[in-house]
């Protein structure tokens, strides 16, 4: 290879690497889902190694998203509820049925002796 093409080279990958290392930033968001409270904390370093932390907080829900919550959790009540419901009317149908079994087989017998 011919040193010209060599520092050209070396140049180009110089380049792109200190590109990739200039101004990093990291970004780290936690919430909780249940209150709606949300903390991103963004951090960046500086080429000379000098670190910019800044804090955005938000505490609740806008009326939107309240409202958005609110209905979701009406549905996951009546859900619930529903759900309850069928499960008590099967049990008793169930029941019944096996009532009106027995009479039936009690009768068979009677009518056989």
């Amino acid at each position: 290879m011919k040193p010209v093409m060599k520092k050209a080279l070396l140049l180009f990958f110089a380049t792109a690497f200190s590109s990739a290392a200039f101004a990093q930033t990291t970004t780290t968001t936690t919430g909780d889902k249940a209150t709606g409270n949300t903390s991103t904390t963004e951090v960046d370093v500086r080429d000379n190694g000098t670190v910019k932390t800044e804090t955005t907080t938000r505490t609740g829900r806008t009326a939107v998203g309240q409202k958005r919550y609110n209905t979701t959790q009406d549905v996951k009540r009546a859900g619930r509820k529903t759900g309850n419901a069928v499960e008590k009317g099967a049990k008793k149908t169930g029941k019944a049925v096996k009532k009106g079994a027995k009479k039936v087989g009690n009768k068979a017998e009677d009518i056989v002796d």
